[in-house]
Parts: structure tokens; sequence; C-alpha cells
């Protein structure tokens, strides 16, 4: 590309964008839409009325003229044939003479040397018959329309509009004017004047002119005037939108300047009011939510002690349950376990406490998530083959070690697996492990119950269950899915639920690799491919039969 090119690319660009960014402001700036539509109405209006005015004052001033030019000829028409019937002129040198001096008096009169001079058609020849006279500038422009009219009415003067040309040779409106005069010996004539109405038409021009320049210096000053009153009204508009959006930012103590006793100070005021209301609310709020997470809190501390008695003499009886009675054998028994759940119930207590006061760190290393999943999956085998589910580890992907909290990530799949366990009908269980360039997922997949999507919306709920009347079988707290989440949005990354009823559930985990959230493309699909339940679904194993761990890996 030469460097000549280059400006017209460039101004041929500038071009094809200047529509686009052009709607773009009008969509953006009220200021620019209000002057814009100001000054268009503004501008049609004084078309509109400059069209008004150039068409009223040419037509008055062209009725002016117009009648100065009749009353002009009518004079010298009346004073050139009082010259002729004046005079007795019997030979054909004091006709002509005669001839001429009513023509001088025509042009003295009138003003104007353009002009025609016919003998009546189907007159008797005379040789005392002064010739026919024609000016240049009336040359062809007399139409016969108008000869006609002036022939068969003698006595009255016609007119008619006729463009005639100046000394500088330019074309410029005229009006010839036709009546007769009877000359005496020779009979009646036709006689034609043309006026030059360029004075006429050069006023008008420049009044127009005048008209064009006052209509650009009055949009112009309209357009600031318009300008200065939008910037004064938008002006408060705009600090609206920008306190607005501080206010949801979480800059509560923000505020609208009020000045005077306007409907602009009433809004500033309202708005402050409202933002005065909203703090005090959220304040009121987070000391509620404070003293709720201090309470949960503290409460679970305070009860550590007393059950660590408890477990403690629990233990004691639990060691000698053989020489109880079969029914308080079978006490102590229910003790132990109750008392193993409300451990893990004031763990789960404890942790969403130190996740709502914002004091969870992380402490993470490098993690195989696929040696990971595979642990869980190992430690959760009794448990799956108590209620008759197989657990198969399915790896294509996902080797690479990835910076997390082992422990926390350990939690989140326990609890998955948990919850497929109890909610997956003896049907084998998927565990998934992937990874890509941008993240690394685990996914856990049941062909159980499913839920609506209603109660998938409320899955991570705390304390929720589908179904209120279902016990819990294998002695949840009702917090592990939302300590779950918790866990994974400390990862940076997100936890999510497919759900269809009587087709299972599946729960994706993606932990991201990239700073950037918004590129993260998760390498496991949420919907699994087979969402009519049509996957592996195999005959339970019997009970007291162990359910194989399969872990396959794609080549």
């Amino acid at each position: 590309m030469s460097e000549a090119t280059r400006p017209v690319l460039r101004a041929l660009t500038g071009m094809r964008e200047a529509p686009r960014r052009l709607a773009s402001l009008w969509r953006r700036s009220l200021q620019f839409r209000t002057v814009a539509i100001t000054l268009g109405l503004s501008g049609l209006a004084i078309l509109m009325i400059g069209f008004t005015i150039s068409f009223t004052v040419a037509s008055n001033l062209f009725q002016t003229q117009l009648d100065q030019v009749l009353a002009s000829s009518s004079t010298a028409t009346t004073s050139a044939q009082a010259i002729l019937d004046s005079s007795d002129a019997a030979d054909r040198a004091a006709v002509q003479a005669v001839t001429n001096s009513a023509i001088a008096t025509v042009t003295g009169v009138s003003g104007s040397a353009d002009l025609a001079l016919f003998r009546e058609p189907g007159s008797e020849t005379i040789t005392l018959a002064p010739a026919d006279r024609l000016s240049r500038n009336l040359g062809g422009r007399i139409t016969p329309e108008l000869r006609e009219r002036v022939q068969e009415n003698p006595g009255k003067q016609f007119w008619q509009s006729i463009e005639m040309v100046n000394d500088d040779g330019e074309t410029v409106p005229g009006i010839v004017v036709g009546s007769d005069l009877v000359v005496p010996a020779a009979g009646r004539y036709e006689l034609y004047i043309g006026y030059d109405l360029a004075d006429a038409a050069q006023t008008l021009a420049l009044m127009q002119l005048t008209g064009v320049i006052g209509a650009i210096v009055l949009i112009a000053m309209l357009g600031v005037i318009t300008l200065v009153v939008v910037r004064w009204v938008i002006e408060p508009i705009r600090t609206a939108a920008a306190t607005s959006r501080r206010l949801a930012a979480g800059d509560l103590g923000v505020r609208m300047p009020s000045k005077g006793e306007d409907e602009l100070a009433t809004l500033a005021a309202s708005f402050n009011g409202m933002a005065d209301s909203l703090q005090a609310r959220i304040r009121e709020l987070a000391e509620l939510s404070v003293m709720q997470q201090r309470f949960v809190s503290d409460v679970s501390h305070e009860l550590r002690t007393p059950l660590t008695t408890i477990r403690l003499a629990g233990d004691v009886l639990y060691g000698q349950r053989e020489d109880f009675q079969p029914p308080t054998s079978r006490t102590v028994e229910l003790l132990r376990t109750q008392t193993d759940r409300f451990e893990t119930l004031l763990a789960d207590l404890l942790e969403i406490s130190r996740y709502d006061a914002g004091s969870v760190e992380l402490e993470t290393e490098p993690t195989n998530l696929v040696h990971l999943a595979g642990d869980a999956v190992e430690s959760m085998h009794e448990l799956a083959r108590e209620h008759g589910s197989e657990l198969r580890l399915d790896a294509p992907g996902g080797h690479l070690d990835a910076d997390v909290d082992p422990r926390r990530i350990r939690r989140i799949v326990r609890n998955l697996l948990g919850n497929a366990i109890e909610h997956g009908e003896g049907r084998p269980i998927v565990v998934s492990v992937d990874s890509n360039a941008t993240a690394i997922a685990l996914s856990v997949r049941d062909y159980g119950l499913g839920m609506s999507d209603e109660d998938a919306a409320r899955v991570f709920d705390r304390f929720w269950r589908a179904d209120p009347s279902r016990t819990r079988t294998i002695g949840g707290t009702g917090l592990g899915l939302a300590i779950a989440l918790e866990d994974a949005v400390a990862h940076r990354g997100a936890l999510e639920v497919w759900s269809r009823e009587g087709r299972g559930t599946v729960f994706r985990l993606t932990i991201p690799r990239i700073d950037d959230l918004a590129a993260v493309v998760s390498p496991l699909p949420l919907e699994p491919p087979d969402p009519d339940a049509t996957g592996p679904i195999a005959p339970a194993p019997l009970l007291g039969e162990a359910p194989a761990v399969v872990e396959v890996h794609d080549a």
C-alpha cells in the first residue's frame, strides 16, 4: 500500500464508521438526542417559515412590479396615442416622423427601449404605413397567444412573463405588455413593451441569501442554547446515574448534591433519602448476619465440651455393651451413632460459620484429581456396597496436577458421592474426571430418582430436602452440598447440577486453571450424553457382594 492511498483509505473507513458511531451515540447519550431532536425540529420549522416568507415576498414583489409595469405601459401608450391623434400627417415622411415621435414618447415614459410594433394582420396595404419594428430582446419571445388577445381586444392591454438577456449576456426575468396604437393614415398597430425585472430578482435573491444566513445563525444559536440548557438539566441526571452506580457497587456512603428547591433538588433529596434508608437497612442486616454467625460459632464451640463428655461416656458404655441386656445394648449403639452424627453436624456448622465470617484460607498444593477421586471412590466403597450401587471412575484425561486444597476437594467428592449413593436407588454411579487448557472438571452421575427444576434450583440450600418425609439413610447433616458449593467457590470454581425426574442427576465441579474466568470452558458437559438414562444401568449386585470399582482410561 502506497503512502498516497493511506489517507484515502482512512477517510473511506471513517465515512463507513460514521453512521455506526452516530447510532451508538444516539443510543447512549441523552444530551446528543435532545440537541439533535431540538435542532432537527427547529430547522424544519425555520425551513417552513423561510419558504413561506420567501414565497410571500416574491409574490408581493412581483405583483408590485407588475402593477408598476402595467401603469407605466398604460401611460406610455396613452401619451403615444395622443401624439398620433394630434397629427395631421398626410404623406409617408410625415407619418413616419409622427410614428417615431410616438415611439420615442413610449420609450421615454415607460423607461424601456425593448419595443415591438406590428401592423395588425389583415390590414389594407398602404404605402404610407410605417414598417414593423422589433427589439433584439423581444425577438421570439412574444407568443402567438398574446398577439391574438391584443388583436381581439382593441384598447386593452395584456401581459406575459418572459426571459430576457441583459447587457452582460445573462438571462433575467422580464414582462412584456401588449396594447394597440392607431397611426393616422396607416391603421391599427400592435405595441409591445418589454420590462427587465433584474433589479427585483436581485432584491429577492439578496433577501433569500440574508434569510439563509439568518436561519443558519439562528440554528447555531439554538444549538448552543439547547446544549447549555440540556447540560444544565442533564448534569444532575448524570450525577444521579453515577451515584446510583457507586451505590450499587457497595459505596453506601455516597450521596447526591442537593441545591435549590426545584424538581431536581427534590429528586436529589428523594434519592439521598432512599440511600439513607437502604444503608440503614443493610447495616441492620449486616449486624443481624454477624450476630447469627457469631451465635452459630459460639454455640458450636460451647457444645463441643458437653459433646466430648457425652462421647467419652458413650465410648465407655459402647465398650461394655456386651454385658448389657439386648435393649440396653441397642440403645448404647444408637447413642454412639447419633453422637457421631452430632459431631459431624457440629463440624459442618463450624465450617459454615467460617465461610460466613470470610475467614477460610485455602492450603493449596499440586494435586492429581484422578488419584484424589480414586481415593474418594475407594473410601466410599463399603457404603456403596451396602446400598447396592456400583462405583465407576472414568478418567480419559485430567492427569495433570492442579493447585487445589486437597482436603476440601476430597470433601466435595465425598459429599457428591454420598448424595449419589443415597439417591441412586442401587444403580451404577459414574465419576468422571477430565481437563483442558482452561479448567479441570469432575462430575458425579447417578441414575436414581432425579429432581424437578424447582428442586434442582434449591439443592444447595442449607438443611433443604426435596422430600421432607424421606429420612437420610447415611447420616447426612443437610449441609454437605452447601459446604461443597462454598469449597468450589473458594477455588474460584463452580459446582453445577443437572437433573431429570426418574433419570438421575449430574453434579459437575469445574476448577479454573487460568485467571480469565470468562474464558473458562469446562472439559465435561453438564448434561450427560445419556439424558434419558440409557447409560450403564446394570443389575445391582446382591448385598454381601463387593461392587466393582472400575477405572476406565481412554488411549
